[in-house]
């Protein structure tokens, strides 16, 4: 399907990069390269963009200024955020759907981001992503997650964190257990479990995190390991490392 997408990286080796990875995609148009925010404003407002590559750090303005006047539109165009690692804003993107490419550029990653961005464009998603964007920029200062944006088959759904009863692992993925379903999240526990407030959650096991409002018993089984009980009727081990604790919430 055909994508007009702009490179926005103060770094003319970043932009390079991305400009020949990106050559030789079918349908793929390259409307702009810039090298500042006020550049790719100036792109933006020449004509229709569906997808910016947008470095974060950028000497003279953050990208995520622009990222937040972009988020303020009712169907902004999708952006893949460049960043070199940083574990927090990439536990941010991921918490939020967002895609994101980490310096160095990584072939496989940048795969995976043209499949993922294309499935958006073709179901439609624009708005669902706009109010995915607007959440990310406005908590990206910090502070905990009132809401989880998950991805799926090019579509996201906004879950609120307020609905989630408890959380389980399933490899590279959370299980968001909420009242009358579950939903399928692609974030390890490990990283949810820095974006959620502790005030509010609290790890019992390796894999699963519950919502303290939900405790409800503790019990050892058979075996001498401990259960836990929620309000909810669900049942969680819980692991030695954290019975003290999990006894200190009761």
């Amino acid at each position: 399907m055909p994508v007009r997408y702009l490179i926005v990286d103060d770094e003319e080796p970043g932009r390079a990069n991305l400009r020949l990875a990106l050559a030789g995609q079918p349908g793929w148009t390259l409307a702009a390269e810039c090298d500042s925010a006020a550049a790719a404003r100036a792109a933006l407002a020449a004509g229709d963009v569906d997808l910016l590559f947008l470095d974060i750090q950028m000497p003279s303005e953050s990208g995520l200024v622009l990222a937040r006047e972009i988020s303020r539109l009712r169907e902004p165009p999708l952006i893949v955020f460049v960043t070199a690692y940083s574990s927090h804003a990439v536990d941010a993107f991921e918490v939020h759907a967002l895609d994101y490419l980490l310096k160095p550029l990584d072939d496989a990653r940048l795969a995976h981001t043209i499949e993922r961005t294309e499935a958006m464009l073709r179901h439609r998603q624009r708005e669902a992503y706009g109010a995915a964007l607007r959440h990310y920029v406005e908590s990206a200062d910090g502070g905990y997650v009132d809401r989880v944006n998950v991805r799926s088959v090019g579509r996201i759904e906004q879950v609120l964190v307020a609905d989630i009863l408890w959380i389980g692992a399933a490899g590279n993925y959370a299980e968001l257990h909420l009242a009358a379903r579950t939903v399928l999240h692609r974030i390890t526990l490990n990283r949810l479990e820095g974006l959620l407030d502790p005030a509010r959650f609290l790890r019992v096991h390796r894999g699963a995190i519950v919502r303290r409002d939900q405790i409800a018993a503790l019990e050892t089984v058979g075996d001498g390991s401990w259960r836990l009980t929620l309000r909810c009727g669900a049942q969680v081990s819980v692991s030695e490392r954290y019975i003290n604790q999990l006894k200190a919430a009761l």
